[in-house]
């Protein structure tokens, strides 16, 4: 009786996730959401948020500098610096539901967007993407965290800094673009021999 019945079982070890987001795909599921889900997703890609620290966000996290953003997996804090496309996600959040509750994110009725309906508006907006633009909508909403990480100009030092992440290998994990390199740069393999 002293036999451990997990002995020999593998560990099981999920594919990591490496779908980026192209530009194309997400101004196709943007254009087919609702203004919640719009929102939602300017801030996921442009401060590389997660949806729970996106839903959480309220109207005293904007501060003068930025938006403040306390990441709930890692703790770490942080002020996204303002740029006007960011000015102008907050600014489309206004015109949501009067204000019942001082969260960015508001449902109709002026309640908080819980996560349930977050994902079901991401759903539909995908849903409605793929048979208008014939786009594949293989991406969830965290890969927009990951495509923000992705776009950020910069050396993999600025994006650990612009992500919030303790080690190089968490921004590597989100860093999805297929990275150009210029060529080996040789001359022909045709080109004649200068004579010696």
């Amino acid at each position: 009786m002293n036999k451990n019945p997990c002995r020999g079982v593998r560990k099981f070890s999920p594919n990591q996730r490496d779908r980026y987001i192209t530009d194309e795909e997400y101004l196709a599921v943007y254009q087919c959401a609702n203004t919640i889900t719009k929102v939602a997703m300017e801030l996921a890609y442009l401060c590389a948020a997660r949806k729970g620290d996106i839903l959480k966000l309220e109207y005293s996290h904007l501060l003068e500098g930025g938006i403040f953003i306390t990441q709930s997996k890692t703790g770490k804090k942080q002020i996204k610096m303002w740029s006007p496309r960011l000015h102008e996600a907050i600014a489309l959040s206004e015109t949501l539901a009067e204000k019942q509750t001082n969260f960015v994110l508001r449902r109709p009725n002026g309640q908080k967007v819980h996560d349930r309906s977050l994902q079901d508006y991401w759903q539909t907006a995908k849903n409605k993407a793929a048979l208008e633009y014939g786009i594949n909508t293989d991406f969830t909403f965290h890969d927009l965290k990951a495509k923000g990480i992705s776009d950020y100009e910069g050396t993999v030092a600025d994006k650990q800094r612009f992500s919030g992440h303790k080690e190089f290998a968490q921004v590597n994990t989100y860093d999805r673009k297929v990275d150009m390199v210029p060529p080996l740069n040789l001359k022909s393999i045709n080109q004649p021999k200068s004579d010696q």
